[in-house]
């Protein structure tokens, strides 16, 4: 009797898993759905295209950029002109290239890229090495300044929004692209570093002192510690939170909708993905297609580093 009980126990926990799955990829599968319809398919309900259609994903990466039938006078001018260099004749296809309904995916998408990477890296870097002063270090005002990382937090992006674009204006950032480039950056590690902190400076707690101390006998600084013993052992933990702080500022939109608005050349996706609602692009296919390949980081990053996400690396380090 105990064993059906726990059996029925079992395939009642599995089916509750299996509906908390299927609701949560739900959504990614409706995405993928629409991005490969065609427009008379997009009334359908059913979750496969009656006939697929790649060519919002074609278009987006950049390889369906539509070329107008040159000129008879400009073809003869480029087939009888030897002396055109391949920069000079791709300057006169260009004047004749139909781009005006191309949405820049590529450049949003690096853009994105290179804010959330460095950004993370950024906050990872600052995190181990606060985490470490919180977690192993004593010094008077240790535990105030560990409560007040976190009091960061107390106040929502919208109220810090203001004061820190006149801040930025103030000290002439916002009037450069690198100047803004650097406000962001600054913005980002800001919002991911209490978190960051948090995270690590909890997980080196649980790695054995007795470690440290034999490291500090054989003559090792407290940065060579950290380099050898401290950041191999937390290699999941760091892993964890750069993920984190990398969605955090991947999906960022309220900052870089302000700071970035005069920056045309720098915009991310999250400010790309609005002006594409609001262009002649904006059709379900190619709206659907940007924002699944916009989740496609996150998920390779994961993918990438996910055996690192692994717990008991510590394991066997101290002998009894």
């Amino acid at each position: 009797m105990v064993v059906k009980h726990r059996h029925l126990k079992n395939i009642l926990f599995a089916l509750l898993i299996l509906a908390i799955v299927l609701f949560a990829i739900f959504p990614f599968v409706q995405m993928v759905s629409t991005s490969l319809k065609y427009s008379w398919d997009w009334g359908n309900p059913s979750l496969m295209p009656t006939k697929v259609n790649p060519d919002a994903y074609v278009e987006l990466l950049g390889m369906g950029q539509s070329v107008q039938d040159l000129p008879e006078s400009v073809r003869i001018l480029l087939e009888e002109t030897p002396n055109l260099t391949r920069a000079q004749k791709n300057a006169i296809i260009e004047k004749y290239q139909d781009s005006g309904d191309v949405f820049p995916f590529g450049k949003y998408f690096l853009n994105s890229l290179l804010f959330a990477a460095c950004s993370a890296f950024l906050s990872l870097l600052i995190a181990i090495l606060g985490a470490y002063s919180f977690s192993r270090m004593e010094y008077t005002g240790r535990k105030a300044i560990q409560r007040g990382v976190l009091f960061v937090y107390m106040f929502g992006g919208i109220l810090l929004l203001i004061p820190l674009y006149k801040v930025s204006v103030a000290l002439g950032l916002a009037g450069t692209q690198g100047g803004t480039v650097f406000s962001i950056l600054i913005i980002y590690v800001v919002q991911t570093l209490p978190v960051c902190l948090y995270m690590l400076g909890n997980y080196f707690r649980t790695i054995p002192f007795s470690i440290e101390e034999a490291a500090f006998i054989e003559g090792l600084s407290h940065f060579q510690t950290i380099q050898k013993i401290i950041i191999p052992l937390s290699l999941s933990a760091i892993a964890t939170v750069y993920i984190y702080a990398f969605m955090i500022a991947w999906n960022e939109y309220l900052f870089a909708s302000v700071f970035l608005k005069s920056y045309t050349d720098i915009y991310t996706l999250s400010i790309g993905l609005r002006t594409l609602f609001y262009s002649k692009n904006a059709i379900w296919d190619r709206i659907m297609a940007a924002s699944m390949l916009t989740a496609l980081p996150v998920v390779f990053l994961f993918l990438l580093i996910q055996k690192q996400l692994t717990g008991g690396l510590t394991a066997g380090g101290v002998k009894g």
